[in-house]
């Protein structure tokens, strides 16, 4: 009897999770022949706008981009965007996307790890393209993406990730091309940091426990610019040797770092071992722009809808942070927060509008710019021949929350399945609420 019960409840169980949890979202298949898309604007990334354009892509690469009728290409698509816009796929660096399902379930967040220094830690092999989240953001306009490590001072190792793929290596765009650091901060921990920090506060100062922080990063490059000079040694150190890439250019070290002073220290830290470096957050960043244009240094904003940091600072800071970087020529991108929310970049960006950049540059810090500072820009960013196919085409204007419509988009030329969660669940109660009740 009780095996029987447990069989029982076993197949309840099971039934339960093929009922919720079967994926009918499948990912795109190979750009099987050319497509056509006439009649549209066509935002190109780049500031340039093409009215009654078209775009052509083949193999997943763009074949042709221009103004008026579109060329006969034979065995091709043809996708009527009369009246409709295209853009450059929004790409979002610097988020948990992937990383994270549900931020109460401990199981399904995989975006910190333990220990102080990781720079070994790949967040490349924690990304769920399973995940029901990813289709949501991919919805308004979002095609690729940095799933970023978090925790410690040294959090580990991101790669681009395109948000189509059965599998982590179906969706890698660029494995393993930044390093992220935290800047240590003089000034008392707070929150739930505060218990944690109390015995070792009593001790010392924040600024001692700051220059003790920052001397131990000192001391990791020191060895790893060491380890990367010499011959490959016959047993490997991983995490030195994950920062090899940091000294010979093949990655770059994205510093958060909110404060001018702080910014300032990461820059000549920088400087001092001959690092790329990218500032993320960068609050005050527009009081050291002068240090940050003087050594191409970019800053990666994270998003424009929030409070300004300090009580005596313009209200509309944040909104106007944007314009104020792109005023003093320095290189500037756009995320927004956590996961989920990442759905909110276009919108986020339209907000600078309102502030001083122009729609195209707002349109640019969400596609070319990301893609400059990922150092992708040479396949992706903006709509030009010989690129991939990283496109979409929508009903209205993509920067606003009340006319973005996205009803056609390619990854690599792939047809993307704009399908989701939530979409599923609008139809569901809908038709419930459209059933005429029975007295």
């Amino acid at each position: 009897m009780k095996k029987k019960i447990l069989f029982s409840f076993g197949g309840l169980l099971l039934s339960t999770v093929l009922a919720f949890g079967q994926a009918n979202i499948l990912p795109a298949k190979a750009q099987a022949g050319p497509v056509v898309i006439t009649g549209a604007t066509i935002h190109v990334g780049n500031g340039r706008v093409i009215n009654n354009g078209y775009i052509a892509f083949d193999k997943g690469k763009i074949t042709a981009v221009g103004e008026g009728a579109a060329p006969s290409v034979a065995g091709a698509t043809v996708v009527d965007a009369t009246g409709k816009q295209v853009y450059p796929g929004f790409i979002c660096p610097v988020t948990s996307l992937g990383l994270v399902e549900f931020e109460s379930v401990r199981a399904t967040d995989d975006e910190t790890e333990t220990g102080d220094l990781n720079p070994h830690i790949r967040s490349l092999i924690a990304f769920n393209t399973d995940s029901k989240v990813i289709p949501t953001v991919r919805s308004n306009g979002i095609v690729l993406a940095q799933p970023t490590p978090e925790g410690g001072t040294i959090s580990g190792q991101s790669s681009v990730m395109m948000l189509d793929g059965w599998n982590w290596e179906d969706a890698a765009y660029k494995k393993d091309m930044a390093i992220h650091l935290t800047w240590p901060v003089a000034r008392q921990a707070g929150g739930r940091r505060a218990f944690f920090a109390q015995a070792q506060a009593q001790q010392e100062s924040p600024a001692e426990r700051a220059q003790k922080a920052i001397d131990a990063i000192n001391d990791l490059f020191a060895q790893a610019q060491a380890y990367a000079a010499g011959a490959r040694p016959a047993v490997t150190n991983l995490r030195l040797e994950a920062m090899r890439g940091l000294f010979n250019g093949t990655k770059k070290l994205f510093v958060n770092a909110e404060g001018a002073k702080e910014i300032e220290q990461a820059v000549n830290f920088a400087k001092k071992y001959g690092i790329s470096a990218v500032i993320v957050g960068g609050n005050e960043s527009y009081l050291v722009a002068d240090l940050l244009k003087q050594n191409n240094v970019p800053v990666i904003i994270k998003e424009t809808q929030a409070l300004p940091a300090h009580d005596e600072d313009d209200v509309y800071l944040p909104y106007k942070l944007p314009h104020l970087l792109q005023d003093a020529g320095v290189l500037y991108g756009l995320t927004g927060v956590g996961f989920w929310r990442q759905r909110n970049l276009p919108f986020e960006a339209g907000q600078a509008v309102g502030y001083g950049l122009t729609k195209e540059q707002a349109i640019s810090m969400i596609t070319l710019n990301n893609a400059k500072i990922l150092g992708i820009d040479k396949t992706t960013g903006s709509l030009e021949v010989g690129k991939d196919a990283n496109l979409f085409v929508s009903a209205g204007d993509a920067l606003d929350m009340l006319t973005l419509d996205v009803t056609n988009e390619y990854i690599q030329g792939r047809n993307v399945n704009l399908d989701n969660l939530h979409k599923q669940l609008y139809k569901r109660y809908s038709e419930k609420y459209n059933t005429p009740v029975k007295l």
